[in-house]
This record gives C-alpha cells, structure tokens and sequence, in this order.
C-alpha cells in the first residue's frame, strides 16, 4: 500500500465482486492519473472475491492506498465503506469493470476549481463493448440532449447522469448522507438528487470522462425494469407525486423501458457489471 497522502485531491473508490475480468483496466486507468499531478487517494473495496481479482490486487500493492477484503451487502454497502475512509476534497466512484480516460481527473478538478459553489459535476460518459468499441450511441446522445438545460427540474425528470462521470464533494457528501443500501439499483439517482440540493450540479465539458461497460453474460442488465421504477419513486419522493418533474419521469421511464427492452429482444444484449449502475 502507498503512504496515505496527507491533503489528496481526489477520493476514487472502486467496489469489486469477482470483477477480475476486467479489473486490471479499471485500476490502471485510475492510478495512470496520477501521471497528471493529481494528489489521488485510491480505495479498492473488494467483496471478499473468489476468482482472481485478490491475485491481481496485490500486484497494484503499491499503488493503492486502502484494500479492504470482506463480506459486504451489495455494491451500496460497499461503496459506503469506502465514502466513510475518502479524505478527498473531491470523491467518486468507478465500477471494476469501468474505466477514465487519460486526463480524466485533472480535468474534473480543474473544473471544479472554477465552480466552488456546486457539489456535484458530471461530464461525457461512453459505452464500450468488451473490446473496448464504443456501442449504444443512441443512448449516449440521448442522455447529453439534456446537458445544455441541466437543472434540478431536469434532473428530477429524468436521471441523465452516467454514474462513472460523475464526481462530487466530500463537504456536500457529509451533508447529503450516505447511499441508500435499501434500494436495489437506483441508490445512485437518489444519492444524485440529495447532492443537487446541497449546492447543485454542472456539466464539465470536453471529450469523455470515463467509459461504461456493457458485455455478455450478466443477470444485472435483465433488471432494468426495477431500477426504472426506483428511480420513478425516488423522483416522485422528491418532487411529488403529481409535480410537474414526476409526470414527466413517469413518461420517460416508460419509453425507456420499452426501448431497453427491445434492445434486450432483438440484440440480447445485456449489461455484465459486478456493481449495479444507472441508464
């Protein structure tokens, strides 16, 4: 393990289940950052994995800061492990099987640099193949459509943020609260609504930030009709029933759930992702 660093400037914590897969590229990518000056505290929150992500840490020894191997209760538990030790003035997470792109970080600190009264920044998130080919981009578009009118109204319409782009502060964090462990796949937008109203939201642009990995095999991707509803409840838990916001989500999820499941009919593809994420 590093020292830990004493004022790091960022908090990235990964939470991994038998993510050995794609793992490596995930961890690399992440720790590569550091090659722009970025003061980067790395935190690897492993669930007691069987295959060979442990093997494969221990060659990254050096270049993380704090593992932790144990059982948890799902990928909001072991994310909130990991918010509980971030030191960072600015804090995210990266799936194992997800990844930044060079430069990511220092761009992401930069802008936060020019925005010290927002708590949270999202910026351009693609979606890869096991390959590592950009796939979906109609989904991609679709979620930057709404970009250029970021709002609290958007955002509680529609859950337009791709979690592996998303970072936010730490001071924000402690006034929101932790994930919610009782939702099953949209902790995320909840956690996301919380942190809008500590300071709001702002789009970093530029090329994408990080890359979302959807491949073959998984049983995550089949259960998108249940994170759609989450997000409609949290959303109407947090506008109201009959707002305006809530209306308008009721009309996206559908669309959204119909179009997915087309997607699933026709090209059988499914999202493989050891840690549940958003649209």
């Amino acid at each position: 393990m590093t020292a830990r660093l004493a004022r790091p400037d960022i908090t990235v914590i990964t939470p991994n289940r038998n993510g050995a897969r794609f793992l490596e590229k995930c961890v690399q990518s992440v720790i590569d950052q550091r090659r722009d000056g970025v003061r980067l505290e790395y935190l690897v929150l492993d669930a007691g994995s069987t295959d060979d992500s442990l093997k494969l840490l221990e060659c990254y020894a050096d270049d993380v800061d704090s593992l932790v191997s144990e059982p948890d209760d799902g990928p909001a538990d072991a994310i909130n492990k990991g918010l509980r030790r971030a030191t960072g003035e600015i804090v995210a997470w990266l799936n194992a099987d997800d990844a930044y792109y060079p430069g990511a970080l220092r761009r992401v600190l930069d802008a936060f640099a020019g925005r010290p009264d927002k708590a949270l920044g999202f910026g351009r998130c693609v979606i890869v193949d096991e390959a590592d080919a950009e796939i979906r981009r109609g989904i991609t578009r679709f979620k930057e459509c709404f970009f250029p009118i970021s709002s609290y109204f958007t955002i509680q319409s529609i859950n337009y943020i791709s979690q592996p782009a998303m970072f936010f502060r730490r001071s924000a964090m402690e006034q929101a609260g932790l994930l919610r462990e009782d939702l099953k796949a949209a902790w995320d937008y909840d956690f996301i609504l919380r942190l809008w109203r500590e300071g709001g939201g702002f789009h970093i642009p530029g090329p994408a930030l990080s890359a979302f990995r959807w491949h073959a095999g998984s049983i995550s991707g089949q259960h998108f009709r249940q994170q759609f509803r989450e997000e409609y409840e949290v959303a109407v838990a947090d506008a109201g029933r009959w707002s305006p916001q809530a209306l308008l989500h009721w009309c996206v999820r559908w669309g959204i759930v119909g179009s997915y499941t087309l997607m699933t009919r026709f090209r059988g593809g499914h999202r493989a992702h050891p840690r549940t994420d958003s649209l």
